[in-house]
């Protein structure tokens, strides 16, 4: 049997091996892209989220968000600085990364007590970022914050 030969500058290669390789290029490239479990937060865009519609997160300078547009046992999600900030209680206010746990997409809305990422199914706590569904194992990271009357940043 003869096969079909492709000359490179390197010689001649089968177009079978060629086509085997860049197969093996692509696959890599596929499995690179689906990590599992990342020790740190990658910054990650998303919709900002209050119950599962968008919202505005708006602020005064340096502000995350105000008090009054995080709603009472939900939250939202502000893509712009990779968190997300919930109300568990009346004036009880918690931020975590918007980063999943399980293979870094970005979360993508708080509803019914939960953080939820749309991509696999996890979903964590709104309370303390534990998770309340996998396949995430780890908790989302929780961030410092300071409350000052009605404005919320970073601490």
């Amino acid at each position: 049997m003869s096969e079909e030969q492709v000359v490179t500058e390197s010689g001649i290669t089968t177009r079978r091996a060629l086509l085997a390789g860049a197969g093996a290029i692509s696959a890599t490239a596929v499995l690179a892209a689906c990590g599992t479990d990342p020790d740190e937060d990658t910054p990650t865009g998303s919709a900002q989220t209050t119950g599962g519609s968008t919202a505005a997160a708006g602020g005064s300078s340096g502000a995350l968000t105000q008090t009054s547009k995080v709603p009472v046992e939900g939250g939202i999600i502000l893509a712009a600085q990779s968190v997300v900030v919930t109300q568990p209680t009346q004036g009880e206010f918690k931020c975590f990364s918007s980063t999943c746990t399980h293979q870094g997409c970005p979360v993508t809305a708080v509803e019914g007590g939960t953080i939820n990422c749309n991509c696999h199914g996890s979903k964590f706590s709104i309370e303390d970022g534990s998770v309340k569904g996998g396949p995430a194992t780890k908790p989302l990271t929780e961030r410092e914050i300071k409350v000052d009357g009605d404005s919320i940043t970073l601490a």
